[in-house]
């Protein structure tokens, strides 16, 4: 398997944690994708692609349509992306993705976190160039794929050549250029695979070697970061436990 997949699988549970806050996380993401584009899935492709993320995590019919259609009411609150970036205790790098409906209070509390755990809370993307950007999609394989041949009608959306097969759920994962998401996509789509996820992720580019005590003390501090409703995901270039 690749390293993307590799570190996707080991930090995975981690960066979602609990499964009712899961449930919330998505809901946010529906929220936005219905904003932007309506509350059709046939018509709003990034809204297909939460309903199929839902899906993958077990989240039920009923809160999928519920987040929906409260998306649709006046109320409902306006999310914002914003991402917190800087470093954690022995110099880990810590990318922190929100969606937002009050930047004040989602930055003091991440600030909380930094400074409770002695961190440095820098500005935005001065550590993007740790983290490559990927957008990724899973989906099922069909009876005599090529994947040579598929990866290379998708080679102009940014698509690496390198994805990872799951055996065991007969999946395929591939990843590409994130500013060709909603391309990549509609060419799977249209090919007939059965897309069961679509997100965006940032792998590390340079892992940082931590002892058990100081994996203890990030690990800490990634969990109090996700307690936060509105954080989303929590990223680290700390290298995965063997």
């Amino acid at each position: 398997m690749g390293r993307a997949f590799e570190y996707r699988k080991a930090t995975k549970l981690k960066r979602w944690g609990h499964m009712a806050k899961t449930f919330t996380k998505i809901g946010k993401q529906i929220a936005i994708a219905v904003k932007a584009g309506g509350p059709e899935p046939d018509m709003n492709p990034a809204l297909r692609a939460c309903i199929a993320n839902a899906k993958r995590e077990n989240m039920p019919k009923d809160n999928i349509e519920r987040a929906i259609k409260n998306a649709m009411g006046k109320d409902h609150a306006d999310y914002k992306e914003v991402n917190y970036e800087g470093y954690g205790p022995h110099g880990v790098a810590i990318f922190v993705e929100t969606l937002t409906d009050n930047t004040t209070r989602t930055v003091g509390d991440v600030r909380s976190v930094f400074n409770k755990f002695s961190g440095n809370l820098g500005t935005q993307g001065s550590l993007s160039f740790l983290f490559d950007h990927k957008a990724v999609f899973t989906f099922k394989k069909k009876d005599g794929l090529d994947m040579d041949e598929l990866i290379l009608d998708l080679i102009d959306y940014g698509v690496e050549d390198e994805f990872d097969e799951d055996e065991e759920t007969g999946e395929v994962t591939i990843y590409g250029d994130p500013s060709s998401f909603s391309a990549i996509q509609k060419h799977l789509e249209a090919d007939g695979f059965e897309v069961t996820g679509a997100e965006f992720t940032r792998i590390p580019n340079d892992l940082k070697e931590v002892t058990p005590e100081q994996r203890e003390a990030i690990d800490k501090m990634v969990e109090r970061l996700e307690d936060f409703d509105d954080v989303q995901t929590v990223y680290t270039n700390m290298k995965p436990e063997e």
